[in-house]
């Protein structure tokens, strides 16, 4: 194994943002199977340290490719395209007022304790985040086009964030 491979050579798939996570998982077993530091339990201290090495390798690989999101980041980066999460937060007007329209109707479903409000948006906000993930593989995989790319993903990293605060005010209603 060549620790100089990027995630999808280490588990035979081709760049591609669609991942059938099926066959990722099928894959990420058969390498653990190979790697994993307990089948070196009576091996040297340089092969346990190797097998260590090797399975962490697997889990990131695999954590990275199994997360829409970080799949995403990842071809970019594989690509040459750097998203500037950290730095870029330039975002389309409408798409900050839309978030901004998100947000107050979260805390108000939630300080109404109004469980079915939260329940909808939680079902529209995770079929908004569908269509943009449709709209990313079709930047990556289809048209190359990592700038449209990059801003689907930073994007998506509020949608998801949201996503997160309305699966939380869920949970404190129904505590």
């Amino acid at each position: 194994m060549d620790f100089g491979q990027d995630h999808y050579a280490l588990f035979g798939l081709p760049r591609r943002f669609v991942v059938d996570t099926a066959e990722l998982e099928r894959l990420y077993r058969e390498v653990q199977a190979r790697v994993h530091p307990d089948k070196f339990a009576d091996a040297g201290d340089a092969d346990k340290r190797l097998a260590m090495q090797w399975s962490t390798h697997a889990n990131e690989a695999y954590l990275t490719l199994k997360s829409p999101l970080k799949r995403a980041q990842y071809l970019l980066q594989l690509a040459g395209h750097d998203p500037q999460v950290e730095h870029n937060t330039a975002m389309p007007t409408d798409f900050l007022v839309e978030q901004m329209e998100w947000r107050e109707a979260v805390i108000e479903a939630r300080d109404a304790a109004d469980v079915a409000e939260l329940d909808h948006l939680h079902h529209r906000m995770r079929k908004e985040i569908s269509t943009q993930y449709d709209a990313l593989h079709q930047a990556l995989d289809e048209r190359a086009d990592y700038a449209a790319a990059a801003d689907l993903v930073r994007q998506l990293m509020f949608q998801e964030k949201l996503l997160h605060e309305i699966g939380d005010a869920l949970e404190a209603v129904d505590a």
